[in-house]
């Protein structure tokens, strides 16, 4: 229920933008354009319960959503391209894309459309996804709380049965494992997940080969044209929590096992989850340090000013999917509104 709730609260703040756009009202709010951010781009898929059904549009939603922005009269640049766009005089807005994960469809779906468009995008690959050697929680979670109608699990105060009959309580099972992952040492959160998984008879690291790219097909995608593949860390987890050496490590390491693969040294990298709770101040200069254009998940428009190891990145929401939800996102007024409150 909240989650429709929230669901409609977005929605009705999208309509609010896109009559205050119509309108010709608060045509600042636009900046010098928008990153977005893609996770899985895939042919929809009809399931009972689909707790990651955010992190995914269609192809044809892709296609949309560049006519769209075109038509808006966005100009298309990657990411690495970026910095020189900020620093110049050209005022007319710039639309960036960028992919998190390296999602297996993200070259079998999504690079076609971009394509056809002529429309340049970076993928951001985390080094224990390509290798195998570390699993997608989330996605661990999605299929096993689907095909067990109950489960024990212990979240640090004794085993619990958590009962898992309904889309409902598969739901709240599922935020509670991602407050679990969050809450405490996240390497040691997954490791109880895929342990879990395996006793039930799901094989995380499977998935995690079934789902996303390894080695060859990065490379494979980044000579396509207008393809670039920026760094992701080395296991996916949340910098800020870790020790200054670790998160030195995970941000270096992953940047050379991107070199090594591609054979490009990347300029470009995306923290994981990029929220306040996952990014630090510390992060950030971290990033810069090794000359790197980060970009996190904090939405919001570009600024002339804009801080290039803290960029904002817009999120093509699979719940939104309309041109009408593009334009309206694109234009920074549902941004500028949150900040208003």
């Amino acid at each position: 229920m909240k989650r429709l709730i929230k669901r409609g609260v977005i929605a009705g703040g999208l309509a609010v933008a896109r009559g205050l756009s119509a309108a010709g009202l608060m045509r600042g709010a636009r900046g010098r354009g928008a990153i977005f951010t893609l996770h899985h781009v895939r042919p929809f898929a009809a399931a009972m319960f689909s707790p990651n059904a955010h992190l995914e549009i269609t192809p044809q939603s892709l296609d949309t959503a560049i006519v769209r922005l075109k038509r808006d009269g966005y100009r298309f640049i990657a990411l690495a391209d970026l910095p020189a766009h900020l620093a110049g005089d050209d005022r007319n807005p710039v639309a960036v894309f960028t992919l998190d994960d390296a999602y297996r469809d993200n070259l079998d779906h999504a690079a076609p459309v971009f394509a056809h468009h002529g429309v340049p995008f970076t993928v951001f690959a985390t080094e224990g996804f390509v290798t195998r050697t570390r699993s997608l929680w989330w996605e661990t979670l999605a299929e096993l709380l689907q095909a067990k109608p109950r489960l024990t699990f212990d979240f640090g105060a004794g085993p619990e049965r958590l009962h898992l009959q309904t889309p409902q309580q598969m739901q709240a099972a599922f935020t509670r494992f991602a407050d679990f992952v969050h809450a405490v040492d996240e390497a040691t959160a997954v490791a109880d997940i895929d342990r879990l998984a395996r006793a039930e008879g799901l094989d995380p690291l499977s998935l995690t080969d079934r789902l996303t790219l390894d080695a060859a097909g990065l490379g494979v995608l980044s000579r396509l044209p207008g393809a670039a593949i920026g760094a992701h860390t080395l296991t996916h987890r949340a910098l800020a929590r870790l020790s200054d050496v670790d998160a030195e490590d995970e941000i270096v390491r992953s940047v050379d096992a991107v070199a090594a693969i591609t054979g490009v040294r990347p300029t470009t990298f995306a923290y994981p989850y990029g929220d306040g709770r996952a990014v630090s101040p510390r992060d950030m200069r971290l990033a810069g340090r090794h000359g790197l254009v980060a970009v996190t998940t904090q939405p919001g428009t570009l600024a002339s000013d804009a801080d290039l190891t803290a960029l904002p990145r817009i999120s093509l929401n699979g719940h939104f999917q309309t041109p009408g939800h593009v334009s309206a996102l694109a234009s920074g007024i549902p941004f500028r509104l949150m900040k208003g409150r």
